[in-house]
């Protein structure tokens, strides 16, 4: 059968569906990056949260930017709707695009809306390992038609802060996740030792307090967290999305894992060390610093 890409006319109007989280929308770059690549005279449109929207601004992969709002959806009326989400609110928009060709992946809810199945990550490439979540996105590119090659870096596009300086992201989505905040704090005054001056970012609703010694970006707007992890020299964070952002801008990092697993979530393709223990609470203080002094050199 012909491959999907190869069934669009030319200039097709092409829906790619990505809600939530912030780590995911950046992984989902390179896929968009391959898929463009395959079809560069597609027009592709990224339905996503208005909240992580910035993820995709600047992109040359992606002609515009859509909130995940049925009446939004409908007016796109694409010729391909791909689903990278598989929830039920993904499905919904995807109906609501009333594309003639719907790809999800197999094992989604309610499968039976899509016309394009696409099976499993390591079905498409050929293996039987564990796959990065990188990998998994860039999967659905190549089974729709696109060649099957290396799978290129995040890449996000924002202009870069003035002043380059560390950045430390203290926070996780779970208890788990987080390493101790006295142990950030000794991170950081390693680093002022040393003639650096870090930041301390988080998101909304989330709080600095116990580090209120240190400069601190609370709640900032995530075009600013772009901008600023653009210039930085270093980032030291636990596993979460701050982690992918300072990845897809190139920034050497050291990134802390508790029991989430790092073959699939680690930074993609860049010089990042990633310290892992089932109990996060393990990693001392001098790996980290360690791990830095390597990066330094």
């Amino acid at each position: 059968m012909t491959p999907v890409l190869e069934r669009l006319p030319t200039g097709a109007r092409i829906v790619v569906i990505r809600l939530r989280s912030l780590g995911d929308c950046v992984l989902t770059t390179p896929a968009l990056r391959i898929l463009k690549a395959a079809r560069p005279d597609a027009r592709v449109s990224v339905v996503v949260e208005d909240a992580f929207a910035p993820v995709f601004e600047g992109s040359p992969d992606v002609e515009r930017i859509v909130s995940p709002t049925l009446s939004e959806v409908a007016r796109l009326r694409p010729d391909l709707v791909i689903n990278l989400h598989g929830g039920t609110r993904s499905a919904q928009l995807t109906a609501a695009c009333r594309a003639a060709l719907r790809a999800g992946f197999a094992h989604f809810r309610f499968s039976g809306l899509y016309n394009v199945r696409i099976p499993r990550a390591q079905e498409i490439l050929g293996v039987e390992r564990k796959v990065h979540t990188a990998e998994h996105l860039a999967s659905a590119m190549f089974y729709l038609g696109a060649p099957i090659g290396p799978i290129p870096r995040a890449c996000l596009f924002g202009a870069e802060a003035q002043v380059r300086r560390p950045v430390l992201h203290p926070i996780a989505s779970a208890p788990e996740k987080t390493w101790p905040a006295a142990n950030f704090r000794a991170v950081a005054e390693h680093l002022r030792r040393d003639g650096l001056q870090p930041v301390f970012i988080c998101g909304p609703r989330e709080s600095l307090a116990e580090f209120r010694d240190f400069d601190c970006l609370a709640g900032a707007p995530l075009r600013e967290i772009k901008s600023l992890m653009a210039a930085a020299p270093l980032f030291i964070g636990n596993d979460s999305g701050p982690a992918h952002i300072a990845a897809a801008f190139g920034v050497r990092s050291v990134v802390l894992f508790g029991p989430s697993d790092h073959e699939i979530w680690a930074p993609w393709k860049i010089d990042a060390v990633v310290l892992k223990s089932a109990d996060i609470r393990e990693i001392s203080v001098e790996q980290v610093t360690g791990a830095l002094a390597g990066l330094l050199v």
